[in-house]
């Protein structure tokens, strides 16, 4: 690879992860020396009382992990959400005049689904020996610009309240970070990029799937000086990527703003 940092604004960077400070905080997790899933003697639990091979009998037996039990249609208490809870829950925030009306990160009829949360019980329901379960649905309407959150009470099936708000931007999905990234690869602002990935792989870059990308929200003015049409984003749902051709090198995007509201890309600097 010849000269790539100086000729192309999509930089690799190779052998280490890029953080914003204030912005984006990136964790590593080092698993312990030895384990694995090719570890046998982990597999194969030794029989009741007796050491396992090469292990000192003074020393207590490995821990255990317990199975994870079968889900039901309907969690207990403080539960996490059923598969079943998060699809009823979806189902009635959503019901069909709306999803005919809004629209998701790629244009298509219904809003972008983002998070779908147990919520607080009431002061009066702690004590509670069967409190209502209820959900936090949240999605963004690319249609109106909005975020908006609804409060579902899965006992009773009903939409408890529903929350409307404009220029509040929350962190992007992964699919929202995806398609953003689709429309930088296909973007003219796009052509570093393409070429980094190029430079690094030898292949062309004709869509986002060879590529691990994480988004995070740009708010316009409300960062400092946005230049020209950037000055929309805030009020519109504009997203910056850290980029990373998958199993390799990064590549850095963080100067390029993608609005997906008017589905544009934008230049920082």
């Amino acid at each position: 690879m010849h000269q790539l940092m100086h000729r192309h604004l999509g930089k690799v960077v190779a052998g280490a992860a890029i953080a914003l400070t204030g912005t984006a905080v990136m964790v590593a997790v080092t698993l312990p020396a030895g384990a694995g899933a090719d570890d046998a003697s982990s597999a194969r639990p030794a029989a009741a009382g007796a050491a396992a091979p090469g292990r000192d009998p003074g020393q207590p037996p490995p821990g255990v992990v317990e199975q994870v039990r079968a889900q039901g249609e309907r969690g207990q208490g403080r539960d996490p959400l059923t598969d079943d809870e998060l699809r009823r829950a979806r189902e009635l925030a959503l019901p069909r005049p709306v999803r005919g009306v809004a629209k998701d990160v790629t244009g298509k009829p219904g809003p972008e689904p983002l998070t779908t949360d147990l919520a607080e019980l009431g002061p009066s329901e702690v004590g509670l020996a069967d409190p209502p379960r209820r959900a936090n649905v949240s999605y963004y309407d690319y249609a109106s610009d909005r975020y908006i959150t609804k409060t579902v009470n899965l006992t009773t099936s009903k939409v408890e309240s529903t929350d409307t708000q404009r220029g509040v931007q929350p962190p992007p999905s992964h699919d929202e970070a995806v398609e953003a990234a689709r429309l930088l690869i296909a973007a003219p602002l796009g052509s570093g990029l393409r070429q980094d990935y190029r430079d690094a792989t030898g292949r062309d870059l004709t869509g986002p799937g060879p590529l691990a990308v994480t988004g995070f929200v740009y708010r316009g003015r409300a960062e400092g000086d946005a230049p020209g049409a950037l000055a929309d984003c805030g009020e519109h749902r504009c997203i910056r990527l850290f980029t990373k051709v998958k199993n390799g090198q990064w590549i850095d995007t963080r100067r390029f703003v993608i609005d997906l509201s008017a589905r544009t890309v934008g230049r920082l600097g």
